[in-house]
Order: C-alpha cells, then structure tokens, then sequence
C-alpha cells in the first residue's frame, strides 16, 4: 500500500471508531447522572461525614459535565469496536497464519484495558483518595468542583486501561518481528524510566499517582516479557 492508501484506510478506521463512540455517547447520555453518581462514589465514600458534597461554579457547567460522561463512558461501551479497527489497520502487516489471532486480541486487549479502567476504580482511587484527604489540615474544609474530579477520574481511568494494553502490545509486536524477549530484557533499564516519565504523562501532576501507577506498569513490563518469549516469531525450522 502507498503512504496514501494508508492514510485513507486509517480514515476509515477513525471514523468507523468515532460512529462507535458516538452510538455509546448517546446510550450513555441517557444515564449520565447515574454515570456520575457511580463514578464519584470512591470519592464521596472517603469524605468527612456531613461534607459529602460537589460544587460546581458555573451555569452550563453540569450540562458539559454530563456530555464528558457521555463521551468517557461511551469509549468503554465503544472498546471491542475501537480494538478491532486498531487490529484491522495492522493485520496486513502480519502473516497469514497470524491474521487467525484477531478475535482473540480483540477479546483480550478489551478484557485488559477495561480491567485496567476497574483496577484504578476500585484499588487506584480508594487508595488515593484516602492519602489525598488525610494531608488536609483540621480547618480545611473540602469543597470539591465536578469539573476537577471527572478531569483526574477520567486520566486515571484510561491511564489504566492504556498501560494495562502493554503484555498485549508486546505480543503483538513480538509476531510482526519487531521485538523479542531479549530486545524488552537487555533495556529494560532504560524501559523502567520511560515508564516513570510515561506515567507522568498519564496521571495528575502529583508523585503519589504516578508511583500508584508505576508499580502496575513493572509488573506488565515482567509480562511484556514473558507473552514476548511465547509469542516471538521464530524461523520455520523451530516451528512445531
């Protein structure tokens, strides 16, 4: 394909995911409130008694807020569509026996980044929200604005779900060719510091979210290493 066909098949590729995320946006935004309501609730679950409370300091503001949830929770409903169009644009870089891996990447890689959206929801932001709170002093009073929360819930959420995608990026990339177990363990020093700077991408501008992220991202890194070693594309000769 010429550089052109490229960029055309991709189109058809964005807009295909952009119609998915619009269908979900609007199954969505008939239950944004219960959306919210759900997404806040590890944080109004940790808040001093009596002050369980969000504000919000402009008029349009909870209106914006619930097209946001809309959106955010219209891409998870959105996820399988999304992965599937991301499997198509690569596929004819794969050979034809690998092209056999496509329902189970799709499956996989949504199970994955939806778990890793679950694993920031229901261990990320206890954890954190508890630490955040217990810095406060005596006479602080917490007032928090929606707009702010659903801004840090919505980078940790897909800041999990994207770093959870990795043991599945390296497979992938293990059977094109491009890399192999030994390439992720000779640098995986340099690797552990693109993590970090990486998570400083991902997450609010504080340590104590990156390092909650960072811990994870080592782990998937030990994974990347190991689906890279099973997956790696071998000569025909080592083939079963």
């Amino acid at each position: 394909m010429t550089f052109l066909e490229h960029l055309e098949e991709l189109r058809k590729r964005f807009v295909t995911c952009a119609i998915a995320v619009g269908i979900g946006f609007v199954i969505c935004f008939t239950f944004a409130d219960e959306l919210f309501r759900l997404l806040a609730r590890p944080l109004l679950s940790v808040l001093p008694e009596h002050q369980g409370e969000m504000i919000f300091t402009g008029l349009i503001e909870p209106f914006l807020l619930y097209i946001k949830v809309g959106i955010l929770f219209g891409v998870f409903v959105a996820t399988p569509v999304i992965l599937s169009q991301v499997w198509a644009f690569v596929s004819p870089a794969l050979r034809r026996e690998e092209k056999k891996y496509a329902f189970p990447f799709v499956l996989f890689s949504t199970i994955f980044f939806l778990g890793g959206a679950f694993f920031g929801y229901f261990v990320i932001f206890p954890v954190g929200f508890k630490y955040f709170l217990s810095l406060t002093a005596d006479f602080f009073s917490p007032k928090l604005a929606i707009k702010e929360y659903l801004g840090f819930a919505t980078r940790i959420l897909f800041a999990f779900g994207i770093v959870f995608e990795l043991p599945l990026l390296s497979m992938l990339l293990a059977r094109m060719g491009v890399i192999d177990d030994a390439f992720l363990k000779k640098y995986w020093r340099y690797a552990i510091v693109l993590l970090f700077i990486g998570a400083a991408f991902l997450t609010p501008p504080d340590v104590v979210s990156q390092l909650l992220l960072v811990g994870p991202l080592v782990l998937l890194y030990q994974l990347s290493i190991l689906l890279a070693w099973i997956f790696k594309r071998r000569p025909p000769a080592e083939k079963e």
